[in-house]
């Protein structure tokens, strides 16, 4: 059984990239319609830092106070403890943007308000419960639109298909994308010798209050100070979920407690369960070309990023942003036709091609680096604790350099601002 609908631009995912774009294309008057496998966007571990260059884009949309109303944690520095020595590595105090800290927000949250932003437009749909699985495609092999299976709310399968006729396909439908892989899109991963388990610890109000990262000579910590409880990223090698289930949840709540003892005694509790310790499999990789006739790929669709930095979901915003720039304009057109899009794909890949190549080629280098010789060094018998780099040796001394890593991470490589059209709502 098949239902058909069309429209001018169909989004395939909606997530951060996915919502943003529907947003911006909305508020300049396209016909959108967004698809989302799920029956909302309440799942847990998902990125949750909204940097400052976001909080620009938010500002720019007028939407920064509503948005900065809705529950969220400021970070204003990161710090790390390397080897028992306190260092700050980066702060944002000194960046010159509109917001000088980044929002820890659940996902949902986030997500929640650009919907809700997005449905004041009457050309913006979205669709839940509905997966793309493939594109249609004309006699000459333009992609045409979108091929989705429906699901229950529970999430099973109904057998149904929805097919979605549109003059451009945006796929944002995430690292796996259906997609570009239905395409033909050609995929280069980059390499990820780490994984991440990702955990929710209780917080004591006698915590220190200060989010960053514990490293010592065979072990990595990331700690997000969430108020009530800790959202804890633990890193180790690539595929190492297996050797570490087979030492036991005991050996692991070890290894925790030896690199943040303030922890130890609640480790029992909260990691009763190896459910408790949700594992994301971390990869890097790139599309070769982002788009054919018809289809764009942006966000995780185009570009798998590594949590390092939490800049993935920032990076799939600037992707959002500087598509509706290029785009808006001529779907808004009734006169531009599909194919005349064509030409403005390209531009779209040439625009984020360069940040997103050097931020990749900055992560894998911390990824090859710094944790994979941390995480090798727990093999080495007598290694003496790890010493304080250089490098934060430097940014202790000198603590207006501390901007700069803060510039990296919360702004980054080419920021995009909103110069898409708007229309009112209604």
């Amino acid at each position: 059984m098949a239902t058909a609908l069309s429209t001018r631009c169909c989004i395939a995912g909606g997530g951060p990239a996915g919502l943003m774009l529907g947003l911006l294309l909305a508020r300049a008057g396209v016909d959108v319609l967004v698809l989302e496998k799920h029956a909302d966007f309440l799942r847990d571990f998902r990125g949750d830092t909204v940097h400052p260059s976001t909080l620009q884009v938010m500002r720019e949309l007028g939407l920064l106070e509503a948005f900065l109303a809705r529950p969220h944690d400021p970070v204003r520095e990161l710090r790390a403890v390397v080897g028992g020595t306190e260092v700050v590595v980066a702060d944002f105090s000194h960046l010159r943007t509109g917001c000088r800290f980044i929002a820890l927000v659940p996902q949902w949250e986030f997500l929640d308000f650009l919907r809700d932003e997005a449905v004041r437009y009457p050309n913006f749909r979205l669709v839940l419960n509905a997966e793309a699985v493939g594109v249609l495609e004309s006699a000459v092999g333009r992609v045409n639109g979108v091929r989705a299976a429906l699901r229950t709310p529970a999430g099973e399968p109904t057998g149904e298909v929805l097919e979605v006729a549109a003059d451009l396909v945006v796929g944002a439908d995430g690292r796996h994308s259906a997609l570009r892989a239905a395409a033909g899109l050609v995929v280069r991963d980059l390499g990820a010798p780490i994984d991440v388990l990702w955990m929710r610890l209780p917080r004591q109000p006698d915590d220190p209050t200060t989010t960053g990262m514990r490293i010592d000579a065979s072990r990595f910590l990331v700690m997000l100070n969430r108020r009530s409880y800790w959202q804890c990223a633990y890193v180790i090698p690539k595929g190492g979920m297996e050797a570490l289930r087979a030492r036991g949840l005991a050996a692991f709540r070890d290894e925790l407690a030896a690199i943040a003892p303030l922890l130890s005694a609640r480790l029992g509790a909260a990691l009763a369960h190896w459910d408790d310790v949700k594992l994301l499999s971390v990869s890097v990789d790139r599309l070769e070309r982002w788009w054919r006739p018809g289809l764009l790929c942006i966000g995780d669709a185009a570009h798998a990023m590594s949590p390092i930095g939490g800049i993935g979901i920032n990076l799939a915003i600037q992707d959002a942003v500087a598509a509706a720039n290029l785009l808006a304009a001529p779907l808004a057109d009734a006169a531009c036709t599909a194919d005349a899009l064509t030409p403005l794909l390209a531009r779209v890949q040439q625009r984020r091609l360069w940040p997103t190549r050097l931020t990749q080629a900055v992560q894998v280098a911390i990824q090859d680096r710094v944790l994979a010789p941390v995480l090798a060094a727990g093999q080495a018998a007598g290694r003496p604790p790890l010493a304080v780099p250089w490098p934060l040796r430097l940014l202790n001394r000198f603590p207006r350099l501390r901007t700069l890593p803060a510039w990296a991470v919360g702004v980054g490589v080419r920021p995009e601002h909103v110069r898409s059209p708007q229309r009112p709502p209604g």
